[in-house]
């Protein structure tokens, strides 16, 4: 159990993020909620029936370093410490060969998929550095294990992800501070129906058969699938894991 231990999620508005957020709810923990949308943080705390006094909703853009200072920060002071990061906030980009790929794109998910998450890691690890203790659990993909057509930027983002968090959990085990990362398939979310609707605009259900025989359990991941994980690696039942790089996929890169 997570009881009283102190959580933030990015990107907890919707999909995995806001499933992490009725995981750790429901397992005693405290959590902020980071997200771009004011609206969309109190819809989920209405929805999960969040406690008074045991959730912080901290609207913020984790491509801007000052606004990714504040929310770690105003969760320290709010609660007093920070046990759990999870660093997920993310965006798919667009479904385009790398010879058609649109600068602005590749500029927004260069900016939310490496830079939001390098700046997390920067500003919670300072702080779970001074308390000699937390876990870190980054939002890769299986994007990040190997390559997939016309998801180029992506993929490029999500191979980053995987080097922040080696270079991270060696620089910081030695402080009681461990940091891994999960690799998903294919995921019941919004963002898949994008990537569905981008690969075959006029039949998205036709791609979505399509990645799902792909996978060899023979379906999509449900937010739950992967939050499992999430709470695995951010209990103490995983103390001895750092650096590590989950697959959670089905089976697909087996």
């Amino acid at each position: 159990m997570l009881n009283n231990k102190v959580v933030i999620i990015t990107g907890a508005a919707n999909g995995i993020g806001k499933e992490a957020v009725k995981g750790f709810a429901n397992q005693g923990a405290k959590v902020a909620l980071i997200d771009l949308d004011m609206a969309a943080l109190e819809k989920v705390a209405q929805e999960f029936n969040l406690q008074k006094g045991n959730y912080l909703l901290l609207p913020a853009d984790v491509t801007i370093e000052e606004q990714v200072e504040q929310y770690v920060q105003k969760t320290k002071d709010t609660f007093g410490k920070i046990d759990v990061f999870f660093n997920n906030a993310g965006v798919e980009g667009v479904i385009s060969l790398i010879t058609e790929y649109p600068a602005k794109a590749l500029d927004s998910i260069v900016n939310v998929n490496i830079k939001g998450i390098f700046y997390g890691l920067k500003h919670v690890l300072r702080l779970m550095a001074e308390q000699k203790s937390g876990s870190i659990i980054n939002t890769s993909s299986i994007g990040g294990l190997r390559g997939m057509p016309c998801t180029s930027a992506y993929c490029a983002s999500k191979y980053a992800i995987i080097g922040l968090t080696k270079c991270a959990a060696l620089e910081f085990a030695g402080s009681g501070v461990r940091v891994n990362a999960i690799c998903p398939a294919m995921v019941n979310t919004r963002m898949m129906r994008s990537i569905e609707a981008g690969m075959n605009s006029d039949d998205p259900d036709a791609a979505k058969d399509q990645y799902t025989n792909m996978i060899p359990v023979g379906r999509y991941a449900e937010p739950d699938d992967i939050i499992q994980s999430v709470l695995f690696l951010a209990s103490e039942k995983a103390s001895f894991i750092t650096g590590a790089v989950l697959a959670v996929d089905g089976g697909l890169t087996a």
